[in-house]
């Protein structure tokens, strides 16, 4: 099986974990508090991917390029996402009056979909480096992307859409990220660019949308979740390569 074939069913497994996230928007009784750890689990999980695997290979790969790359992937996402919308943050949206325009809320979808785009590129491209390197990041992926399908769908309630509207929302963001391998696919030469910059997203997303999210619980045990998601990797890697370093 090709790395694009592996890529697109996995891509298509990560859009079905984002309408499962949409779906608990309406079902009820849902728990916010384990969302929140999912989102804890998450976000140390992504950050030691991005700091232990994707940044040493897109700097091996595309040498002086690949810092202005990552930087350039994580301003690509804050603007698209936190520029257009009024209010947005991971989890359930309780800002109604701020969505009752339908243009905020897709402006959201937007947004998202931006970061979505670049989950597709980070998988593709890490699948044509290396298996070790696309499945790690597919498990970043992965991990954010129920809460990810929850929060469009919070947002579209918020809006007063349809729960129909909420789902098509969280299906729009799969299609998202399956152009986004595509997308790599068609541009495979330039996988240390598409590397890079889905880092830098990859940073973003960690840091910028989950971890704020993550410090509105006080406690040591949202922290160890945290850091319970950073020790799933590096023991991974220790499994994978009987190391926890590059």
């Amino acid at each position: 099986m090709t790395y694009l074939w592996i890529s697109l069913i996995l891509g298509v497994v990560a859009g079905l974990a984002n309408l499962f996230g949409g779906a608990i928007v309406s079902a009820r009784p849902w728990s916010r508090t384990f969302l929140t750890y999912f989102i804890a689990l998450g976000s140390g999980f992504m950050l030691a991917t991005a700091i232990t695997e994707m940044l040493p290979e897109s700097l091996r790969l595309a040498s002086n390029a690949a810092p202005l790359l990552i930087l350039l992937g994580y301003f690509v996402v804050h603007i698209f996402e936190h520029s257009w919308p009024a209010h947005f943050h991971f989890g359930e949206e309780t800002h109604h009056d701020e969505f009752l325009n339908p243009s905020v809320a897709y402006a959201a979808l937007g947004g998202l979909a931006i970061h979505t785009f670049f989950d597709g590129v980070a998988i593709a491209s890490g699948f044509l480096i290396s298996n070790w390197l696309g499945t790690v990041i597919f498990g970043a992926v992965i991990l954010h992307n129920i809460p990810e399908g929850f929060t469009i769908a919070s947002v579209m309630a918020a809006a007063k859409r349809s729960r129909n509207a909420g789902l098509g929302a969280a299906a729009m963001l799969g299609l998202s990220r399956i152009l986004g391998i595509l997308a790599m696919a068609l541009a495979q030469k330039f996988v240390s660019y598409g590397l890079a910059l889905s880092a830098g997203v990859t940073i973003y997303v960690a840091a910028s949308d989950l971890i704020p999210e993550v410090n509105k619980r006080p406690g040591p045990k949202i922290a160890l979740t945290v850091a319970a998601g950073v020790a799933m990797v590096l023991l991974l890697r220790l499994l994978f390569f009987g190391q926890v370093a590059p």
